[in-house]
């Protein structure tokens, strides 16, 4: 079965998504930093089906996450959340959904679920 990264500074937004996914009936994995989620990326090789992450994080951007992400999985899913407006053109080229927050707990379930079976 393939897993969830979620991605996120903020250790109660983790614990929200990661109980609500969990209660979906997936396995989530968690990172509070674009160096530790591209570690575990590395660890986990292709058991890591979809990546959720937020767009501000510590230092860094999800943008930054996803160009990195890209030399390695160029077609991994990716996510991201924000409650920012506009920051679309950040993420041109890197193929990735954005979604606004708050998002329904039901759409976030359906977004993740359908990018896992894909």
């Amino acid at each position: 079965m393939l897993q969830v990264l979620m991605v996120d500074d903020d250790p109660s937004q983790l614990r929200m998504r990661q109980t609500i996914l969990r209660g979906a009936g997936m396995d989530v994995h968690v990172a509070t930093s674009v160096e530790s989620a591209l570690a575990l990326l590395r660890a986990m090789g292709n058991k890591i089906g979809v990546v959720i992450t937020d767009h501000f994080l510590l230092g860094h951007t999800g943008a930054d996450l996803v160009r990195e992400l890209r030399l390695t999985s160029p077609s991994m899913p990716v996510v991201v959340l924000s409650g920012m407006s506009g920051i679309e053109e950040e993420y041109d080229g890197l193929n990735v959904c954005v979604r606004m927050k708050p998002l329904p707990v039901e759409e976030f379930i359906r977004d993740v679920k359908s990018l896992l079976a894909a």
